[in-house]
């Protein structure tokens, strides 16, 4: 298409809409909820708002309607692939919970709690949970809720349980191809979505190894007070499961579909497609619900009032399995579609590269860069309170940094997780941290310091980054 010639453009003029989306920011997120007591501004709106802004200083510098909509539409037309799998992701999620997958690696889940190894396995079991489920909110209001009743009854130390529960969650979270921050960092830096995870691997691991061993000791240095579990604690739970889904060993294969699909590099949106088809097919054969109730769940997702025959589900299995559907991620696809119209405008006069290189031009080595971008990654996250505000801001404002400097994508996309995802409940004021101290009753005091995982990451990161393991030099970008 014919564009007009770019004028020419002071620094200032450059930064103005990153600066204009700055203060939103600082105010609707920061200032109105923290200072002002008040209801913090919709991210979708925020960027709607610094989009109108940035497009109408465009228009005023000279820039035409037509280029500058043409800009923001390839930035959308290379995001769209990654929007569609987000939809994918909300369809999974109903038909593994429909045909009762995610429900049977639950159950067994809860029965694999045992007061000699508690922490062990308040880190290992929320693994599994937000593993399958794609939220370690969710997790954390489900399981571990049942997890820190059972610590308090056998007289165990929850700080250490909350820190390890918190830390798996986020773990599963982190790696689970469900998770819509997962998702958003890979779409925010151009990645696949199973390169992004299989990135994360080298920090995550062997920072999940380290502490689970620590967990192991420490239930030697604090043991609880009581080597039996009262069943009433958790056999509500057990009974709701039991009652609403039949088990059956084959019910893994949905995700034994979607593991075979990571190994071999498979492309991402077929294989989600065709693990929801297998779970489709699973939910008639073995549950005990309709093919209405089939597609309902496709459409809008699972609803425990499908299962009739049981009118005294439990309040938390409520919230964790009424999930899934075509609308499940649509405030995260609403997002991406206003993150990507203003970074697309912005891409007109290069303004977040323009930016980095001007903080970070001192910068020369590899390593360095990737530090700068760990960091940049925390205090963003520490600043909105939201990491997938943070996934695109840093992903658009290293992206092309990355590829100058021959690092690949997919150690910025790890980046942005381990120093955002992974550093939310270490962070005092963030949601999260007031979510899960709301929820599992336990002080940011009592469990920071246990939050094993992220604690651990946080000296990976930049550690790999020194010594240049698993940072794909010589791979080419």
């Amino acid at each position: 298409m014919n564009t007009s010639k770019k004028p020419d453009l002071s620094f200032f003029q450059i930064i103005l809409p990153v600066l204009f989306l700055g203060i939103i920011i600082i105010y609707g997120l920061v200032i109105r909820p923290i200072f002002l007591e008040q209801p913090a501004f919709p991210l979708e709106i925020v960027f709607l708002l610094a989009s109108v802004f940035a497009i109408a200083e465009l228009m005023m510098l000279g820039f035409r309607w037509e280029e500058i909509q043409h800009s923001f539409i390839q930035k959308l037309a290379r995001g769209f692939p990654a929007i569609l799998i987000l939809f994918a992701i909300g369809i999974i999620i109903g038909t593994w919970m429909v045909s009762g997958t995610i429900p049977m690696m639950i159950y067994y889940g809860i029965r694999l709690i045992s007061p000699s190894y508690i922490y062990v396995l308040a880190f290992f079991i929320p693994i599994i949970f937000s593993t399958l489920t794609g939220t370690s909110w969710g997790s954390i209001g489900t399981i571990g809720v049942v997890i820190i009743g059972v610590a308090a009854v056998i007289e165990a130390n929850l700080g250490i349980t909350a820190g390890a529960i918190v830390g798996g969650a986020f773990f599963g979270d982190k790696l689970s191809p469900l998770s819509d921050t997962t998702n958003i960092a890979a779409i925010a830096t151009e990645v696949d979505l199973y390169d992004h995870i299989r990135s994360m691997m080298f920090t995550t691991l062997p920072s999940a190894l380290i502490a689970t061993a620590i967990y192991f000791i420490l239930g030697l240095l604090y043991p609880p007070a009581s080597s039996e579990i009262d069943s009433q604690q958790i056999a509500p739970t057990m009974n709701a499961i039991a009652s609403i889904f039949n088990f059956n060993g084959l019910l893994l294969i949905p995700p034994v579909i979607v593991l075979v699909g990571s190994i071999r590099k498979m492309a991402t949106l077929p294989t989600l497609l065709i693990s929801s088809l297998s779970a489709a097919i699973l939910a008639l054969i073995f549950q005990p619900f309709t093919i209405s109730d089939i597609m309902t769940t496709i459409h809008k997702g699972f609803d425990t009032n499908m299962a009739f025959w049981n009118s005294a589900i439990p309040e938390g299995i409520k919230e964790l399995f009424n999930r899934g559907g075509l609308y499940e991620l649509n405030e995260a696809i609403i997002f991406s579609i206003m993150v990507f119209i203003f970074i697309g405008t912005i891409d007109l006069i290069d303004a977040m590269p323009t930016i980095v290189n001007r903080i970070f031009g001192f910068i020369k080595s590899k390593s360095s860069l990737i530090i700068s971008s760990l960091f940049a990654t925390a205090f963003t996250n520490g600043i909105t309170s939201n990491q997938s505000a943070t996934s695109f801001i840093i992903g658009d404002a290293f992206g092309k940094r990355y590829d100058q400097s021959g690092v690949s994508r997919k150690v910025l996309s790890r980046s942005i997780e381990d120093y955002g995802t992974m550093f939310e409940s270490l962070i005092p004021w963030h949601a999260t941290t007031i979510f899960l101290t709301t929820t599992l009753g336990v002080s940011y005091g009592e469990y920071w310091h246990w939050q094993l995982l992220s604690l651990i990451n946080l000296l990976m990161a930049p550690t790999l980054a020194i010594l240049g393991k698993g940072c794909y030099y010589t791979e080419k970008t």
